[in-house]
């Protein structure tokens, strides 16, 4: 006799239950049939899965070694049955973006927002990553949207620029160098210096600018991001170069921006898979990046006196 899935079901109910009566209760079904699907479950696998105990089930030992690999097939098919009712519950309004962790606390959350206002039964899902695997994932269409620096598309996607501004100076409250409307590299000479890690490519970029001017500064801090950088420098610890959308979640907070004489471009692209089926929602929440990149550059503008603010800025 083949085990069948419906010896499964018995078997589950009365390791779960306790009981004949509670598992016949549970599967919606009779007492005889509960006692004579499990008969024929031990028949099928030739031993015993219970001992009658004083009228009571008490499971052996190969019972409990088998329920515990019953549980781990149960669990697989509980979460199949919540990613169904997930889809189920936003289908066709659940719109998968994907962003290197800068953006999912700058630009992300306000366009989610412009997103949902006009949008309002339908969700976001955020997920964040670093290159070169943010890339990998979106050349693999894992998801409806990315946000990237880069300006070139990853394979199998297509690019669309957002948002280019320059890098900017970020200082702590009430530091000398705040006299000065644009802070000039000449500036950092001597100065206590933030940095990011050595291989973050925008680390290479100003390393590259201080180098070519022959101006040394004081490194007293390497940390792998933008906000830990300016939470670095809110402390007094030293004035750094960062992305003006990291520096304006700091602004007026401790941290205070100054545009750079020379420029050091910050990118924003959006990146759309070509072979994942277009969701329909997508555009609307490109358009909603849109207004939230032009609503960030004018912020940016006010910080900055408009010196931050690249000629060629697209949106």
């Amino acid at each position: 006799m083949a085990l069948t899935h419906r010896h499964i079901e018995v078997f589950r109910a009365l390791m779960t239950t306790g009981s004949v009566t509670q598992a016949a209760a549970m599967l919606f079904t009779s007492q005889p049939t509960v006692s004579r699907e499990l008969a024929r479950m031990e028949q099928s696998i030739g031993f015993a899965l219970f001992e009658r105990v004083h009228g009571r089930l008490r499971p052996t030992a190969s019972a409990l070694t088998l329920f515990d690999e019953i549980k781990r097939a149960y669990v697989g098919l509980e979460r199949v049955a919540s990613t169904a009712a997930s889809l189920r519950e936003f289908q066709g309004g659940q719109l998968a973006v994907i962003a290197l962790p800068a953006f999912s606390h700058s630009i992300l959350p306000g366009a989610s927002k412009r997103f949902l206002d006009t949008q309002p039964g339908a969700s976001v899902s955020v997920a964040t990553q670093e290159s070169p695997f943010l890339e990998e994932w979106l050349t693999a269409q894992r998801y409806d949207l990315g946000l990237t620096e880069h300006g070139a598309p990853p394979a199998g996607t297509r690019l669309t620029p957002l948002l280019e501004v320059d890098e900017v100076c970020v200082l702590p409250d009430g530091h000398p160098l705040l006299n000065k409307r644009v802070i000039a590299l000449r500036d950092f000479a001597n100065q206590p210096f933030v940095s990011l890690s050595p291989n973050d490519p925008y680390r290479v970029q100003i390393d590259d600018a201080f180098a070519q001017a022959g101006i040394a500064r004081r490194q007293i801090v390497e940390t792998p991001n933008a906000v830990s950088v300016c939470s670095f420098v809110r402390q007094g610890l030293g004035i750094a170069i960062v992305n003006p959308l990291t520096a304006l979640d700091f602004a007026d907070r401790g941290l205070q921006i100054r545009p750079l004489a020379i420029s050091l471009p910050f990118r924003v692209s959006v990146i759309e898979p070509e072979h994942r089926p277009g969701h329909p929602l997508a555009r609307v929440f490109v358009e909603a990046l849109q207004s939230e990149a032009a609503a960030l550059r004018l912020e940016l503008k006010r910080h900055t006196g408009g010196r931050a603010h690249r000629a060629n800025s697209r949106s």
